[in-house]
């Protein structure tokens, strides 16, 4: 196959910004900006779940707290029945002496439920304490989604922009192009991914494998309008100087 120098050029370009779509491509699939906004959205994940646990340990203990309020209050009611039998004369010696001792009975469990109490609420200050702290890192880390959102959104849309301009000079490389020399090229793609590349010294720049010196007395002697191929890779081995060179 022979094609004019001119149309060689117009080939090497089409390889060169298929090459680059490539690498939009690749870049829309493995995008940074995805993996921070997939971190930030793990982080905020991890710190809801912790709110939630604090939430549910701070509702267990004001159950406890609630159950020792009901537990004291039934000893103090039960010292003031009590004490109203003992003011009121009426008790021999004996319910005296009974009474008593359970007064202090009552007493020393009312001091002991209070001290319960009292490490339950302090421990519920230190949850309180934490969920603030929790509640305030939640607030930081939707802002950190919010702007890493923001980032993989103007990414992707930067990318698709550049992906719609390359396939529109794409297009109308194309439709310049010989349609057996742009045939060529497009099976050579379908087959090994790249369909052209530049000779560059002696290696091809579709495989990047060097060419032995026999192959390239036989390159260096074809005609300029001659169509050759990498014996490497197949690859339309083009001749030519690239798009501003």
């Amino acid at each position: 196959m022979k094609a004019d120098v001119t149309q060689q050029q117009s080939l090497l370009e089409l390889a060169l910004l298929d090459a680059e779509i490539g690498r939009i491509e690749h870049r829309t699939k493995n995008l940074v900006e995805q993996a921070a906004l997939d971190d930030a959205q793990s982080a905020l994940r991890e710190a809801n779940d912790r709110l939630a646990a604090l939430q549910i340990a701070l509702e267990d203990i004001d159950a406890q707290v609630a159950k020792f309020e009901t537990e004291i209050d039934g000893v103090r009611q039960r010292e003031d029945r009590d004490r109203a039998l003992l003011d009121g004369g009426t008790v021999d010696a004996k319910q005296l002496t009974e009474l008593q001792h359970e007064l202090d009975t009552l007493q020393r469990r009312q001091a002991s439920l209070e001290d319960l109490q009292l490490e339950v609420m302090e421990r519920r200050e230190e949850l309180a304490a934490e969920q603030v702290r929790e509640l305030a890192a939640v607030d930081d880390l939707q802002s950190v989604l919010t702007d890493a959102q923001r980032a993989c959104d103007e990414a992707r849309t930067d990318l698709a922009q550049q992906r719609h301009q390359s396939v529109t000079r794409r297009d109308a490389l194309v439709a310049a192009i010989d349609e057996a020399l742009a045939s060529l090229y497009e099976r050579q793609r379908a087959r090994g991914g790249v369909g052209a590349g530049q000779l560059q010294g002696r290696r091809c720049g579709a495989c990047r494998i060097e060419i032995d010196k026999g192959e390239l007395a036989r390159i260096a002697a074809a005609a300029d309008d001659d169509v050759l191929r990498c014996p490497e890779c197949s690859a339309i081995l083009l001749r030519v100087k690239g798009p501003g060179a």
